[in-house]
């Protein structure tokens, strides 16, 4: 089935990955590509996308698209800097505004017949976050909406299928944001609704079959979900062919090596678990920067992958649990206006001497959609509903150098974290959590002595797909009891604090 595409222009902006995900919850495929490197084929795209941007259009430094195919070709909506570029750079005037355009705003005006605006009424709240606004509208430009402070919150212009807002719809504060994106891309654009679950799972397996043929495949397998839903994609693909390694690499949670291989002998699959824990901590000692572990790390599975394939004859493909946050977030700053947050080990190819090439089925989604795709599969909810863990593991909550002791450490206060939260019923209810064992010590009492011991962070947050966050207000109750376990039962610990940061600023985990 062809399905109908939206091109979404980045332009640095941090909301660009919360258009992609509001564009796929319509069952509308999307790809985000930087604005100065589009792809070649951009008339295959249905409907085009502006981003907004940390820059200003009348800065020397800002970014300028060639628009050339698409402008009155395409139906384009402009999010708040394209909504400025378009103004600036078409006849209008872009100039700082008196007043900080930043957060929650109600619409004070919207044009009675403006398709666009369809089931969106006056007073429905938008949220702005511009430094600049736009003082004259462009050429043929008709105005679609207000509120009390930014005049030309939206307009079209006139004989094209153009349309630019100056606030965001991708953001859960603006209440109708969904329904203006619909309103463009299904009633305004025509776009078709069928990219589904079912539809993915359908056409993938068959990708995979034309892909890989006869051919022998192996997978490193986590126990998260992204592993085990790419497993059982190319399971139904290629059967017998698929050949899954389960790597201990000395930084899983506590017991997870046997629990993850127990998990996956009922689900049909043909599971090889390779204990390489002493391995990964060799290479990781005296390392304490945290790119520098993340390479370690990924060369230690290349090498172990490479060890193990040999031993399966006639192994060609090498298959990986990539999802689309992963690639967007790797993409390097020279290659797009949004900078590397940090390097994921299982982006960016594999070294000459591994003769294997890779396939990637999840490569396009989004890990709410991975999920969707794991249930549309059969596969166990528990499973499903498993928290994101770090490919490095532990070795990204330990700051600092790795060794035996903080890693044993760390798991006894992690997994009375995670136990918990099962036993409070909160696990459910929080996206991801874990602990982060902190380079310092701290003074303490037990008993009548004085101690001087490690310090751990607890981290909870809720989200959707990890791209924004914030922290989750457990019960004090609980963190009260949580914190006394840990402190009475791992050896070592004599402080813990909760991190109550949200993302954006901070990201999840603490490297």
């Amino acid at each position: 089935m062809q399905h109908d595409k939206v091109l979404i222009l980045d332009f640095g902006s941090q909301y660009t990955q919360l258009i992609a995900r509001r564009v796929r919850e319509l069952n509308i495929y999307c790809e985000i590509h930087p604005y100065n490197k589009m792809p070649s084929a951009v008339t295959d795209y249905n409907a085009v996308i502006l981003s907004g941007s940390p820059f200003s259009v009348r800065g020397e430094d800002a970014p300028h698209p060639d628009l050339s195919q698409i402008r009155g070709k395409k139906p384009l909506l402009a999010v708040c800097y394209g909504a400025q570029y378009l103004a600036h750079f078409s006849g209008g005037e872009v100039a700082p505004s008196n007043t900080r355009e930043y957060g929650r705003a109600n619409l004070s005006f919207v044009k009675s017949d403006a398709e666009f605006f369809t089931a969106i009424n006056k007073g429905s709240q938008v949220w702005m976050s511009h430094s600049d606004t736009i003082k004259h509208l462009p050429t043929k430009a008709i105005l679609l909406a207000s509120t009390n402070d930014v005049k030309y919150a939206a307009y079209k212009i006139e004989d094209e299928q153009t349309y630019a807002i100056q606030f965001h719809p991708e953001v859960y504060h603006t209440t109708d944001g969904k329904q203006l994106l619909e309103n463009f891309l299904v009633r305004i654009a025509g776009l078709k609704q069928d990219w589904t679950p079912d539809s993915f799972v359908e056409e993938t397996v068959e990708a995979i079959q034309n892909k890989v043929g006869n051919d022998k495949v192996v997978l490193g397998l986590s126990g998260g979900v992204d592993s085990s839903v790419a497993a059982v994609l190319l399971h139904k693909a290629i059967g017998k062919n698929l050949y899954c390694i389960f790597v201990n690499n000395g930084l899983l949670r506590k017991n997870e090596f046997q629990s993850v291989l127990n998990q996956y002998e009922g689900m049909g699959l043909n599971v090889k678990g390779v204990d390489a824990s002493k391995r990964f901590l060799d290479a990781l000692r005296g390392i304490d920067d945290p790119e520098k572990k993340r390479k370690a790390i990924g060369n230690a599975f290349i090498e172990v992958f490479d060890d193990e394939a040999h031993h399966i004859e006639g192994v060609k493909w090498l298959a990986q649990g990539t999802i689309y946050p992963d690639v967007i977030e790797s993409v390097s700053a020279t290659g797009g206006p949004s900078a590397t947050i940090k390097s994921h080990h299982n982006v960016g190819g594999l070294p000459d001497f591994m003769k294997l090439k890779i396939v990637e089925p999840l490569k396009a989604l989004f890990k709410d959609e991975v999920r969707r795709v794991g249930a549309t599969l059969g596969i166990d909810p528990e499973l499903l509903g498993r928290h994101p863990f770090p490919g490095p593991g532990l070795a990204i909550r330990i700051l600092g150098d790795i060794t035996e002791e903080k890693v044993r450490i760390l798991q006894e206060v992690d997994a009375i974290f995670i136990n918990g939260l099962r036993e409070w019923n909160l696990y459910d209810k929080v996206w991801q959590a874990g602990a982060m064992l902190l380079p310092v010590n701290s003074v303490g009492v037990m008993g009548d002595e004085r101690t001087y011991e490690k310090c751990v962070a607890l981290r909870a947050v809720e989200s959707t797909d990890g791209m924004t966050a914030d922290w989750v207000n457990l019960p004090y109750a609980f963190l009260q009891k949580t914190s006394n376990d840990i402190i009475n039962k791992v050896k070592g610990v004599n402080r813990v604090v909760y991190d109550i940061s949200s993302k954006p600023p901070a990201t999840i985990e603490w490297e």
